[in-house]
């Protein structure tokens, strides 16, 4: 055996092939695909915000448990379905803003005010159909009395249940919202434009306007969607128009429909950040009534104009109960109106 120290050469450590390989050329993006890149990840990150944003946004909906709304129809779910959305307005004193007008009264608790069943015929029209809230109705486990009483006496279900029951309307969703709900919503979306032929007021509810097109903010809007003793300034002389609570359904849809002209307008790109969120904070839902099912609604009916909108109040003459009440109950024509309802057919003209 040798005594002299052996050397050997020193072999590198290599990871991933020899160091005298020649290296593959390093992949350069061209400006086109760097660009489609850019694309597709902004295009990930805005429908990750969206979800955030819609997902944030149904949060703030005020839900009704479904063992609370026993009474609401199943819809089947098929294409061709029509859905009836039971919107009521809620005359509820305690949450109206501070620096509103003292128009309101002092009542407390919480009424129905505004019964709209309305629905959406694809491609078609949108269909409103509105309740007085002072027809006869027998309300279960509480005998006759006006029909918004069912609210009071019952809630929600019991509500859905007696307007299910006088008109033979299946109800499948409920959206509730008050006073100072509508009015923030109309803020939201920058006010309601509408056109008045003569001067009006309403002393009791407030509302006051100029002949000619205006803009109504929140609280407007509700002063007048609200008026039930409503004057013209014609020829010189204040005039009721009289009709009371019919009248005033009719304003009611007048407001509904200026805010559906309003999100259809070129500007509510510009709104629609501050309306959706506004919208869904306000207003209380029964849980079905997602806020993916309301944007295929609202998509759907975004199709359609102004003038698609069919609405009409369900035909009643005055009457009196043996009880003494003041009522309303169905004309002879109250049951065409109904069946075109259903059938999502142009309401018989009146």
């Amino acid at each position: 055996m040798s005594s002299a120290t052996e050397t050997f050469p020193e072999i590198p450590l290599v990871r991933g092939g020899n160091p005298q390989d020649p290296q593959p050329p390093r992949k350069r993006w061209s400006r086109a695909q760097r660009f489609v890149l850019g694309l597709l990840g902004l295009m990930v990150l805005v429908v990750f915000a969206g979800y955030g944003y819609l997902t944030y946004t149904e949060g703030k909906i005020d839900r009704i448990e479904a063992s609370e709304l026993t009474s609401l129809n199943t819809v089947a779910g098929g294409s061709d379905d029509i859905v009836n959305v039971l919107v009521v307005g809620v005359d509820d004193r305690s949450t109206l803003p501070d620096d509103w007008e003292d128009h309101f009264g002092t009542f407390a608790g919480r009424r129905t005010d505004v019964m709209i069943i309305a629905h959406l015929v694809p491609g078609e029209s949108i269909q409103m159909l509105s309740i007085p809230r002072d027809l006869k109705a027998d309300i279960t486990g509480h005998g006759t009395n006006r029909i918004n009483a069912s609210y009071v006496l019952g809630g929600p279900n019991l509500l859905v249940e007696t307007i299910q029951t006088e008109t033979g309307i299946p109800i499948h969703h409920y959206v509730e919202i008050d006073f100072a709900g509508v009015g923030a919503v109309v803020d939201s979306l920058g006010g309601v434009t509408l056109d008045f032929t003569y001067p009006g007021r309403d002393l009791t509810s407030g509302f006051a306007t100029e002949a000619g097109r205006h803009t109504l903010d929140g609280e407007q809007a509700v002063a007048y969607a609200r008026s039930r003793h409503y004057q013209i300034l014609k020829n010189g002389e204040w005039t009721s128009t009289s009709g009371g609570d019919i009248s005033r359904t009719g304003r009611q849809q007048e407001i509904l429909i200026a805010m559906f002209d309003q999100v259809t307008s070129p500007s509510a790109a510009f709104n629609l950040p501050s309306f959706l969120p506004t919208f869904a904070d306000q207003i209380t839902a029964d849980e079905g009534l997602s806020l993916g099912l309301m944007a295929d609604l609202g998509r759907d009916a975004l199709t359609l104009q102004t003038k698609s909108i069919d609405n009409v109040t369900l035909p009643v003459v005055n009457s009196k109960g043996s009880d003494g009440r003041a009522y309303v109950v169905p004309t002879v024509e109250a049951q065409a109106v109904i069946d075109a309802f259903l059938a999502g057919e142009p309401f018989p003209q009146r």
